[in-house]
């Protein structure tokens, strides 16, 4: 925990050299959820009446991240799904923002983000050459833990930092979940997924260019005595 705070502590200073540190989750099974009669709009004396009864369209899972030092969220990816592969995909897509630079995710200790193939992809990218062994049997991709331990290593240019179990309140995107879940998901009305994702990436526009500032972050780790 005290790594992570640290970490969230130095970002202005990372990102003036050129590194990227970036908060990242999933939000899964967001309903497209269609209302079945137009909402009741505010009158005198009167609040707003939405409906609660709905028509479902279907569902999508959001990769999102957070720039920690800026406070934009930057490359989402939105699918039907949240797999091994779309993880994959959503971190190549972010770094070739600037591939270049240093990248340091944070994230939670889901088996996807400590699978084979992610580290097949940062030893690749980060041009590590050393045999990897095999997964289940041998070497770096044997077990979780191993390809965890790989996948953390500091002198790595792209590396990721794993919040304790229990501890998703620790991962700064999480905040901006419950502002998406806020602002737009709970009373929105999306007559298709397609509307779903359209509105989505709107409002991430929109949150980027009028709400977006680092989160004054002030836990530093350490334990608390009531």
């Amino acid at each position: 925990m005290k790594v992570v705070c640290q970490l969230y502590q130095s970002a202005p200073q990372l990102h003036e050299q050129g590194i990227h540190l970036i908060s990242t989750d999933e939000m899964t099974a967001i309903q497209a959820l269609e209302r079945a009669h137009a909402t009741h709009p505010m009158r005198p004396g009167q609040v707003e009446k939405p409906e609660f009864e709905y028509i479902r369209h279907g569902t999508q899972s959001l990769i999102a991240n957070l720039e920690v030092a800026t406070g934009q969220v930057v490359s989402p990816s939105l699918g039907a799904t949240r797999t091994e592969a779309d993880f994959v995909a959503h971190i190549q897509q972010t770094v070739k923002r600037d591939p270049a630079a240093g990248w340091i995710f944070i994230t939670d200790q889901l088996n996807i983000h400590q699978s084979e193939s992610l580290v097949r992809w940062v030893a690749q990218h980060c041009q590590i050459h050393e045999d990897l062994g095999e997964k289940g049997k041998s070497g770096i991709l044997q077990s979780m833990l191993t390809r965890a331990t790989f996948l953390s290593f500091p002198t790595h240019r792209i590396r990721f930092v794993y919040v304790p179990k229990h501890t998703s309140w620790l991962n700064q995107i999480e905040i901006w979940f419950s502002i998406l879940a806020r602002r737009l998901l709970r009373r929105g009305n999306f007559i298709s997924v397609a509307h779903l994702r359209f509105q989505i990436m709107d409002f991430i526009l929109y949150f980027n260019h009028t709400m977006a500032k680092p989160f004054n972050w002030k836990y530093t780790g350490e334990k608390t005595t009531h």
